[in-house]
């Protein structure tokens, strides 16, 4: 069996992160969706917040997808559940630079390799920045995101964004 990681903060998880999700899930056996826990950043939503609307957003048709969390490196994820892959999204902002730098790690830690998928081109202008920056001002950000996302964003941020 193929098991395969997805890591990210999904700070929310936008539709760019559920595409690639979907498309990994049609690649391997079993993907890991993995909340990774970043004590550099400030999340707006809580780890569970994220599980549970990722858990939510996926639903139950998705039956090779386990969602998670961590607050330790990811290669000591990927070895405790015997995943010898770890697949990031890319987009055309200068993602791969910033990932590829984490791979080569990840690979001289433990092994893992990353495999790269570009992002939908429909979706490439999407990330969890950009959507919160919208939502605060009161934006339309249906679309980018899940409607389930658009009300957990509504509640955090006391605001209506659309």
């Amino acid at each position: 069996m193929t098991i395969a990681v997805c890591p990210g903060s999904y700070d929310p998880i936008t539709d760019g992160h559920l595409d690639v999700i979907r498309r990994c899930a049609r690649l391997f056996d079993e993907v890991h969706v993995v909340v990774a826990v970043n004590a550099a950043k400030t999340p707006l939503f809580t780890e569970e917040e994220r599980v549970d609307i990722i858990r939510h957003t996926l639903g139950t048709d998705d039956t090779n997808i386990v969602v998670s969390s961590t607050e330790g490196l990811i290669t000591d994820y990927c070895e405790k559940v015997g995943a010898t892959v770890i697949v990031k999204g890319l987009r055309q902002n200068g993602d791969y630079e910033a990932e590829l730098g984490m791979a080569l790690v990840n690979r001289k830690l433990a092994g893992i390799e990353t495999m790269f998928l570009p992002a939908d081109p429909v979706l490439e202008h999407i990330s969890s920045s950009v959507v919160k920056d919208v939502a605060r001002h009161g934006g339309d950000v249906r679309g980018m995101v899940p409607d389930y996302v658009v009300e957990k964003l509504n509640i955090a941020l006391g605001a209506a964004c659309r």
